[in-house]
């Protein structure tokens, strides 16, 4: 007993010591999270985390761990403190963001559906849980590129590599054994780099960039004009020897320009006339004429986070800085644009992403851009995915990925999106397939033709071109002939087109009903949901040019028989001339009304009905009255 109490004050003192400790690093941490030092605001949480296992503590390191881009033990801490409690609102949300970047997609929608219970209006969490339910269509096309590492000498990280004389010109940082470092990374500022380019595609010698564009701090992401002469570069915010930051503490990115001397010096440094100490403008890049300039910013007048923006060249220098909008910029962050000719690709946290920067390619349509697209993997990853250049015809270029724990450059490879259309080919009264039914591709542009039998089972398959229109029509002894129109114009991934086409059985002068043709009573006007139906039934006379058609009209029996006999030749003739004028030659059709002699219920004179059992009356029919041609010009003569 007297032993224990000896013990107790030991124990307390023990106690008092641990968590004296824990305080002390918590503290340290929490001031190198004021001054954005993260490599050293970890080492006292971790330091902390040793004497004293708490919710908030283990809150505080993962959220430190994310910003060093250490995916494993961010997401390992998150789930201690899940285990403690369950996660809400940001926690939740950067808890699944982090599982995502992991592959974990089915374990990451409970928790951003957490986050987006509690705020409804966030579209970054509605748009990560679609990526979360449809993440496997990210491997969809995973044939078309080919990734590999491009191994930099010399450097911890590379990233942004772009075309440069005889080699790249790239991003870099080095271990810093000494000398000032970046407080963020633990590795030396960023600076720009040249590095040759074997004849086989390998890097050879790293130098820093010539000139005096490289700072005591960071330089980044660069874009060359198209002459060579002239350097768009971003440079963080400093003045001489010191790093300018704002209230925040936040040392903002600005967006220079230089140009290139007789010796192959980068000099004559200029500032962008739209930089700011109060926000961010950098990444920049060119359009292909040069007259457009892309970059980011979270300049006021954004949609959240890091946007795109662009300015024109004005002649005397680049126009007001005018944001991307909507379809572009979402509340997350967009950064690093390219411009390959009326393509734009930037990376984004935001729209259907795998986790993480994910890679987007858009397309400029006349004043707009089309809805972005995920360019999938293995372009994108799981982690940061960004930084892509590609040359002229969008078959190679440079990607920069943290999918192998730090971010890298790779070689990309972009093989043309196949594209293909198959189909069976049926007979429509009896669902039986068509074999040997004669199948022709048309493309609409060349009129060039491919033909194809359909096999035993009735199908057929046509391999297509890229951004082709094309038509797709088949034919069989006894049957007629039905196409339909295909096109490949705007897809980018590959796809397999379907084209099925049921062929009616060809009866000569059996009428067959040509269903939602109907005219108001008293009228033979076309109407809107008429001018629907007339349209697909131009296509079987288009498709079937060697035949005679008879388009018939009926009424009601409201009126005299004379009138509505008059009344249904005027609605045939309607439809015709409608037929007519959308291409159907005159002399394959004839208008026949046959008035009240052939209705299709008991409503006749006298009997009372409904104005839906009048209207089934009024309507269209066609039939075949010719295979060959024949006949025509007599009936028309005898009319």
């Amino acid at each position: 007993m007297r032993s224990t109490q000896k013990l107790l004050p030991l124990v307390a003192a023990a106690s008092l010591l641990l968590a004296s400790c824990a305080n002390y690093h918590v503290r340290k941490g929490e001031q190198a999270m004021d001054l954005l030092a993260y490599t050293k605001a970890e080492k006292h949480f971790d330091r902390a985390l040793k004497h004293q296992q708490d919710r908030s503590l283990l809150l505080r390191t993962a959220e430190v761990e994310a910003k060093l881009n250490k995916v494993d033990e961010a997401t390992a801490h998150y789930r201690a403190a899940e285990q403690i409690a369950p996660l809400a609102g940001e926690d939740a949300f950067q808890y699944g963001r982090l599982l995502m970047a992991s592959g974990m997609y089915e374990q990451a929608e409970p928790l951003l559906m957490r986050a987006l219970e509690e705020r409804p209006e966030r579209r970054d969490a509605a748009e990560l849980i679609g990526a979360c339910q449809g993440y496997r269509s990210f491997y969809s096309d995973s044939s078309r590129y080919e990734v590999t590492l491009l191994p930099i000498q010399g450097l911890a990280t590379a990233y942004s590599a772009v075309p440069h004389g005889n080699g790249l010109l790239l991003v870099g940082q080095r271990e810093a054994s000494m000398g000032k470092r970046d407080p963020w990374t633990g590795l030396s500022f960023a600076d720009l780099y040249h590095v040759d380019m074997a004849s086989d595609g390998e890097p050879n010698s790293l130098q820093p960039l010539k000139g005096t564009v490289n700072g005591p701090f960071h330089e980044g992401s660069a874009v060359v004009s198209a002459d060579g002469r002239t350097l768009y570069f971003t440079r963080s915010n400093y003045y001489g020897r010191k790093l300018l930051k704002d209230k925040e503490n936040v040392s903002n990115l600005k967006l220079f320009r230089a140009t290139l001397g007789d010796h192959g010096e980068w000099g004559n440094i200029r500032e962008f006339g739209y930089n700011s100490d109060a926000y961010s403008i950098g990444l920049p890049a060119l359009s292909t004429d040069g007259k457009t300039l892309y970059f980011i910013s979270d300049m006021p007048g954004g949609l959240g986070g890091k946007d795109l923006w662009y300015s024109t060249d004005i002649g005397a220098g680049w126009g007001a800085p005018v944001n991307m909008g909507p379809s572009i910029n979402t509340p997350g962050d967009e950064m690093f644009p390219t411009v390959v000719g009326d393509a734009l690709y930037f990376s984004s946290t935001g729209h259907n992403n795998m986790g993480g920067l994910d890679i987007f390619e858009t397309h400029r349509e006349g004043e707009f851009w089309s809805e972005p697209q995920n360019m999938g993997y293995p372009v994108n990853t799981a982690r940061d995915d960004f930084g892509l250049w590609l040359d002229s015809s969008g078959t190679k270029g440079y990607l920069s990925s943290a999918r192998s724990g730090s971010d890298q450059i790779y070689a990309l490879s972009v093989h043309p999106p196949e594209f293909a259309v198959e189909g069976t080919i049926t007979n429509a009264s009896t669902g039986e397939a068509i074999s040997g039914a004669l199948v022709t591709l048309r493309n609409l542009t060349t009129n060039a033709e491919s033909k194809v039998a359909a096999d035993v089972m009735g199908t057929f398959h046509f391999n297509l071109e890229p951004n082709t229109a094309y038509s797709v029509s088949a034919e069989a002894e006894g049957m007629l002939a039905q196409s339909t129109p295909v096109s490949t114009v705007g897809l980018g991934l590959s796809t397999t087109l379907r084209a099925d086409l049921q062929l009616r059985p060809l009866v000569v002068d059996k009428p067959i009903a040509v269903p939602n043709i109907y005219y108001d009573y008293d009228k033979w006007d076309i109407r809107p949901d008429a001018a629907v139906e007339l349209n697909k039934l131009a296509s079987v006379f288009l498709d079937n040019p060697r035949l005679t058609f008879e388009l018939s009209s009926h009424t009601d029996s409201r009126g005299g028989d004379l009138y509505n006999l008059v009344l249904s030749d005027a609605r045939a003739k309607s439809a015709v001339d409608y037929l007519v004028r959308h291409g159907i030659p005159p002399e394959q059709l004839i208008a026949r009304g046959y008035g009240e002699s052939m209705l299709v219920n008991g409503c006749s004179d006298g009997v009372k009905c409904t104005e839906e059992e009048h209207q089934a009356n009024r309507r269209t029919e066609f039939k075949v009255l010719s295979t060959n041609g024949s006949g025509l010009s007599d009936q028309i003569g005898n009319k």
